[in-house]
């Protein structure tokens, strides 16, 4: 083993506990104290240091009593959009305040069930509505590259806690790109899988149709193994994928003994689409995606151009659907069944209106009137029904790229991180940025970003690849390759975060 436990990933972690060279005690307490170490990022809403300890025991119990995986004794945390027994869920936002569920959301069993050790739930902006996680109620969170810049959202507080070397991975949610974007201003390894992979029960819903589980970390290699404890049909969740789950571990592993050494990528066709590369993309990020596109040509990828026509329409089509969606789902929280109750009211209307006035946030009220007003009557087939006309050309336009490639690559976002509270009195602005995230999750596509280099202050730059239909395999093994040609992956965050 080299290094101490912070700096080892989960590929490298599992090896470590496998040889005894460590035991899931040891790294669980070394995290604990980075954890407190850090309070500054505002990274974590609760951290459960008896609970996880004792878990750590019992796998370091089991692991002397015969038991493996790769994933036994392996410390994360869940962002605090996914239902826990142990630890309260609040969905960042005062309305589900010390909210305690009777149950585990099945991406939490599942890798409970594999060994990991849980040391509680991280920041998210509320209701996963946000791109820079300045929407949580409870604190912002900070970037570990730069604490005056924002980590993206809507995961920020799993992207900063990994980058920041106090977990090796964490899960996440994508609706509109809140997996790829913290990963890339963070500057590490997140994955949003096809819509169905993995299970949304006990999952808070912001977005239906578009919300999917994902996983944040180092590398490609661990993110196959956190993804394929995760994944599989869900007879709970009406829109789970009826297929099994799937060891991208050892299909990653598969790929890279059948590829060539020195041309790992040989016969991958990856499409450029023009649009992807406006103008208005910022220079530092453009000329560093070129120069990792360069070296996944020169790892033996074929870089064909291709179109992708209705980009931009796909940030109105979001932002009509998505607000819809949630609309729908948070009329749940009205102050009567669970969740904030106003203590002063007049009457059931004004306990309501009391109730949802005081536990909703701005951004999340926000949406919620965009919402109302796209479903009420008469706007409904001028703005919905449109919109979801479009979200299926969109959708199109991916199949017919496909027909020429295998893998569509291009920036994560149009610039690098921004300063906390540049975009606070400017949602549009923050809403403009997803325009690169938006196409594939209106799709339910596949999409990974990958550390690819840094840009203006030092601050990380990822590379997004967006797959076909169920293709994670097909990109887990283009980032594994990338990232065994670079070393942008392995890159640490200063102490202080001053940049590079």
């Amino acid at each position: 083993m080299s290094g101490a436990p912070h700096e080892l990933g989960v590929a490298a972690l599992a090896r470590a506990l496998a040889a005894r060279e460590l035991s899931s005690v040891e790294t669980t307490t070394c995290l604990l104290d980075r954890f407190a170490g850090h309070e500054r990022l505002g990274t974590a809403l609760t951290i459960d240091a008896e609970g996880a300890l004792a878990q750590a025991a019992e796998a370091d119990r089991r692991r002397a009593a015969g038991a493996s995986g790769p994933l036994l004794g392996i410390p994360i945390a869940h962002k605090d959009i996914f239902v826990t027994r142990a630890h309260a869920t609040t969905a960042g936002s005062r309305m589900l305040a010390g909210y305690r569920s009777p149950f585990d959301a099945t991406v939490v069993a599942r890798l409970a069930d594999a060994g990991t050790v849980t040391l509680g739930k991280l920041n998210c902006d509320e209701f996963a509505m946000g791109s820079s996680t300045e929407n949580s109620a409870y604190h912002v969170t900070r970037n570990p590259w730069d604490e005056s810049r924002v980590p993206g959202g809507s995961s920020g507080g799993s992207a900063a806690a990994v980058a920041a070397r106090l977990l090796p991975a964490a899960t996440g949610t994508d609706t509109g790109g809140s997996i790829r974007q913290p990963a890339s201003f963070c500057g590490i390894t997140g994955i949003k899988p096809t819509y169905g992979v993995c299970s949304r029960y006990g999952m808070i819903a912001f977005a239906s149709s578009l919300d999917q589980a994902g996983v944040l970390a180092r590398s490609a290699e661990d993110c196959a193994l956190v993804l394929g404890a995760m994944s599989g049909f869900d007879p709970r969740d009406s829109t789970s994928a009826e297929r099994p789950p799937q060891d991208f571990h050892a299909e990653l592993a598969k790929a890279r003994a059948g590829a060539s050494s020195a041309k790992p990528l040989q016969g991958l066709r990856v499409g450029l689409p023009k649009e992807f590369f406006p103008a208005a993309l910022a220079s530092d990020v453009e000329s560093t995606l070129r120069a990792a596109l360069a070296e996944v040509a020169r790892l033996g990828a074929t870089l064909v151009d291709v179109h992708l026509p209705r980009t931009e329409l796909s940030i109105p089509v979001y932002y009509l659907i998505a607000p819809a969606e949630a609309s729908s789902n948070l009329s749940r929280f009205d102050g009567v069944r669970y969740g904030h109750r106003a203590e002063h009211y007049e009457d059931l209307q004004s306990l309501y209106r009391t109730s949802r006035s005081e536990g909703f946030g701005p951004e999340v009220k926000r949406r919620i009137m965009i919402g109302t007003y796209v479903l009420s009557h008469g706007y409904y087939d001028a703005y919905y029904l449109q919109a979801q006309k479009l979200r299926r050309m969109i959708a199109d336009d991916f199949q017919a790229c496909f027909r020429h490639c295998d893998v569509i690559a291009g920036p994560v976002a149009p610039t690098v991180a921004w300063p906390l509270g540049a975009q606070s009195d400017d949602p549009v602005a923050n809403y403009l940025a997803d325009i690169f995230t938006l196409p594939a999750s209106l799709a339910g596509l596949p999409g990974m970003s990958i550390p690819a280099g840094f840009g203006a202050a030092g601050m990380p730059v990822g590379l997004q690849l967006v797959g076909n239909y169920f293709a994670e395999g097909t990109l887990l093994h283009a980032a594994h390759a990338f990232q065994r040609a670079t070393d942008w992956h392995a890159r640490t965050p200063p102490p202080g975060g001053a940049g590079r």
